[in-house]
């Protein structure tokens, strides 16, 4: 199929111009092209708002039954805004409980809105479900690796061309294929090629890394509709660890921006933190990837555009990723087929306008908020008892749901949060004795490990 679709896509379109005298209507416009690599949230949702739009949609994944470690965990208003059926939800969380240094935990559930819930999916089943409709919507699903990109001789003009490996079960295995495109959009992950093939710039990524966990029924049974938090130096120096339900087990992770080999040392703390409650599990998938810590330098250049992890779009202090790529992917997809539709091109100032100035419009107070939270509050033990002391506040708790369930940064409440800003104050002049309390067990415990290690 993929080479297939290669063809098809290098024949030029063609214009036949008529020599008689009389009026003849013009020509239908030829369809946009536009090559999606990365068939993710952020990849599907691009690839269905150009084919929804008329566009050729190429929807390039290089392996469709893989899965990204991922908690899961969406937004409310993402089930309507994208139409997710609610049979693909594994569970309905209605208790958040966020669990300090020293163990001293915040339940979420007092603020949460009666009939609200966090749905959770995973992502194996939601990739797989947009990636079909995408296609139902007219896009061509070609599964294949990317391997370059071919920028275009005229920057206005000329079609950029993609060079891919087909992994296309239908046909030769490793076939090299090219296809021939107006515009590219780049949903292809924090470590994308395309971001590189186009010169984007680098930018700082953390690891993800989860154990899925199938728990005996009786411990599956407390995370029912239960999602755990833990914040500390010993499951990550500058992130969280988690334990989050899905259908039939539990993701069990950590991330970090550390270096790798500190990943093993970060998951066994969470392990540990949470070894009452997920003893007698069996490891049934391990899994790991690299998160963006913040956006791009360039996230359009020239006719290609960055969307979803590609583009740096996940949050600081919660690390949420997934409605944003799909958000993004959305709008920029639908920017590209609008200006196509109304002057017959792509260009860089039509992205740049169409897609990047709405997005930040709208979310870089969002990220920019998340990012000031994470820097005040993960630097020390200290810092991370502080937040768990906020969010055990009804007043945090509301204005976190009202942000996080519905997507839209909450009004403020002056009186309420300056009352706020001098429980803040407090919490930090508190914590700093007991965080300063933990870290010292923390050593003594650390150094007593080592001494049996050396006995041994």
């Amino acid at each position: 199929m993929a080479t297939a679709v290669a063809a098809a896509c290098h024949s030029p379109a063609r214009l036949v111009v008529s020599c008689s005298s009389s009026a003849t209507p013009a020509p239908p416009r030829r369809q946009l092209r536009v090559a999606v690599v990365g068939g993710g949230p952020a990849g599907a949702s691009a690839a269905e708002a150009l084919a929804s739009a008329g566009a050729q949609a190429f929807l390039l994944e290089r392996n469709p039954s893989g899965a990204k470690p991922c908690g899961g965990a969406i937004p409310l208003c993402m089930l309507d805004e994208f139409a997710i059926p609610r049979d693909l939800v594994d569970r309905r969380v209605t208790r958040m409980r966020v669990l300090s240094p020293s163990n001293l935990a915040a339940d979420f559930s007092r603020a949460l809105p009666p009939g609200a819930h966090i749905p959770m999916l995973r992502r194996e089943v939601l990739d797989s479900f947009l990636r079909r409709r995408a296609a139902d919507a007219g896009a061509t699903l070609v599964p294949g690796l990317v391997t370059s990109l071919s920028l275009p001789a005229d920057p206005a003009t000329d079609p950029y061309l993609v060079h891919y490996i087909s992994s296309d079960s239908g046909g030769p295995s490793s076939s090299r294929c090219v296809l021939e495109v107006d515009a590219v959009i780049g949903a292809d992950g924090a470590n994308s090629r395309v971001a590189r093939e186009v010169g984007a710039g680098d930018y700082s990524t953390a690891i993800a890394f989860q154990e899925r966990i199938r728990l005996p029924d009786e411990a599956m049974a407390y995370y029912d509709d239960l999602a755990e938090m833990y914040v500390g130096g010993d499951v990550s120096p500058d992130f969280y660890g988690w334990v989050f339900p899905k259908c039939d087990h539990v993701a069990v992770g950590t991330g970090t921006v550390a270096a790798k080999p500190e990943i093993k040392r970060l998951q066994s703390g969470i392990r540990a933190r949470a070894a009452g409650k997920v003893a007698g599990g069996r490891v049934v998938r391990v899994e790991a990837h690299p998160i963006p810590e913040h956006p791009r330098p360039r996230r359009v250049v020239g006719r290609v555009a960055l969307v979803g992890d590609a583009a740096g779009y996940v949050t600081r202090c919660s690390g949420e990723g997934i409605y944003f790529a799909a958000r993004s992917g959305r709008l920029c997809g639908r920017a590209m087929a609008d200006e196509w539709g109304l002057t017959g091109a792509v260009t860089e100032a039509g992205i740049r306008s169409g897609y990047l100035r709405r997005w930040d419009d709208e979310f870089r107070p969002t990220f920019r908020f998340l990012d000031l939270l994470q820097r005040v509050f993960y630097g020390g033990n200290a810092g991370r008892e502080a937040l768990v002391e906020m969010c055990a506040d009804e007043h945090v708790q509301r204005r976190t749901f009202d942000s996080y369930l519905h997507k839209r940064m909450a009004p403020a409440e002056p009186w309420g949060d300056l009352r706020l800003l001098w429980r803040t104050a407090a919490a930090m002049v508190r914590c700093g004795v007991l965080g300063r309390e933990v870290e010292r067990l923390r050593r003594l415990e650390q150094q007593a490990a080592d001494q049996v290690l050396l006995r041994h």
